[in-house]
């Protein structure tokens, strides 16, 4: 079934490769369309409504069933982030550069699509359009594979796709999806070298680590976000209190919501019960060192080790009380998972110093980490967040789905 997949996946990418801009953009807002047709959408949310029936019997917390719910605004969204990337220019076929050699020849970088791109993804419908679409205006095929509790979900949001991209110039098979969501499915996935050229899972730590321990196809990591911000000494208190509730709040169960809270000492006995007050106003549980402990009291739940490591994904948050700038960014170099740190502060020498230590994907001076997204950054939809350094970094939007090839024109040489 995967060789079968892979090879019309192939076949499909060669077309992709030397599509068109207008054929591309034209597939994207027929599968647009598509996806917000009335008859269509309803078909959309009975699949979801099983899947979240399904879910709630299984026991998913309720920031996990937040992550699988589909509603007529959310699909509209999807819809949209499909359709805004018409808007973006074409990465494919640009040349980033161009020189003549001391030959003779002439040399161009020219970038091309991946080819065949592999998805391995949780309990998440919209990355289901947001990674075909993004593949889809790059050039390449995808193969999607995403997990049990999101697939009736899945196949409807991948019908739909389909159905479109058949009244298109495209094929019908640069979008596929795995509906067999067995574990060995998902480990031949990883292992599928001569069809996958690019292997992208999206998800939890668990599955990160089994994709990077499994997988024999390019990966890149992309996902857990143990985010942090800090509060330096010269923050504005009522920005802190915003800016920490909209990071941990707004949505917690995605990978840019901020897991850590550091305070200096100098502002935590006035800062941090402020901070504590919007954030128990929203109910979030937090797990503090023993000075938070003993400036909020007993409603504070002691420290772990853990606790800083931990990517909860829900309304719960670690807090530690910190002596200065050295000792948070000691901190977050021992605890972040490279993907968004945040520094509240009036100092522009602390700002700056903050920015060139820490080795994060996305680095922000007085904004909340729920900025690190391909739409907040204007790349559209995006594939992920890469949290390695290796071809790409940070929101996976348009330009990171392509590679380079270099083609040379001569009139007779030879070496």
């Amino acid at each position: 079934m995967l060789n079968a997949i892979g090879a019309a996946a192939r076949k499909a990418s060669y077309r992709l490769s030397i599509a068109t801009s207008q054929e591309k953009n034209d597939a994207l807002n027929l599968i647009a369309r598509e996806l917000t047709d009335p008859r269509r959408m309803e078909e959309i949310l009975a699949a979801n409504s099983a899947d979240i029936a399904a879910g709630r019997e299984a026991g998913l917390s309720p920031s996990l069933l937040d992550r699988l719910l589909l509603t007529p605004d959310r699909i509209r969204e999807i819809a949209d982030a499909a359709a805004f990337l018409t808007g973006l220019a074409d990465p494919v076929g640009r040349i980033d550069s161009g020189w003549t050699a001391a030959q003779g020849i002439a040399i161009e970088k020219r970038r091309v699509p991946l080819g065949v791109i592999a998805m391995i993804y949780e309990a998440r419908p919209n990355v289901t359009v947001d990674a075909a679409a993004l593949c889809l205006k790059s050039g390449n095929a995808v193969i999607l594979r995403g997990g049990k509790e999101a697939i009736r979900s899945n196949i409807a949001l991948a019908n739909a796709m389909r159905a479109a991209l058949a009244n298109s110039a495209l094929p019908v098979d640069s979008i596929q999806l795995i509906e067999d969501t067995s574990r060995e499915t998902s480990t031949a996935l990883m292992r599928l070298n001569r069809y996958v050229d690019v292997l992208i899972p999206r998800g939890g730590g668990g599955l990160i680590r089994a994709v990077v321990e499994n997988a024999t196809v390019p990966v890149i990591e992309t996902g857990v976000g143990n985010c942090h911000i800090y509060a330096e000494k010269t923050a504005d208190p009522e920005m802190a209190v915003r800016i920490t509730v909209n990071a941990k709040c707004s949505r917690p169960s995605v990978c840019n919501a901020a897991e850590t809270l550091l305070v200096d000492r100098e502002i935590a006995p006035t800062l941090l019960p402020a901070i504590a007050a919007g954030l128990w106003e929203k109910n979030v549980i937090l797990h503090g060192c023993p000075e938070t402990v003993q400036i909020l009291g007993d409603r504070v739940i002691p420290a772990t080790e853990e606790d800083y490591r931990k990517e909860y994904l829900g309304y719960e948050m670690a807090v530690r009380v910190v002596s200065g700038i050295e000792e948070a960014i000691d901190h977050i170099r021992s605890y972040s998972s490279g993907h968004s740190e945040a520094i509240l502060t009036r100092d522009l020498a602390a700002a700056e110093q903050f920015t060139a230590s820490i080795d994060s994907a996305a680095v922000y001076v007085n904004a909340s980490t729920r900025f690190t997204d391909g739409g907040q950054f204007g790349f559209g939809a995006e594939i992920g967040i890469s949290t390695q350094k290796l071809h790409a970094r940070g929101p996976l939007g348009l330009p990171e789905l392509t590679s380079v090839k270099y083609v040379i024109r001569g009139n007779g040489q030879i070496r």
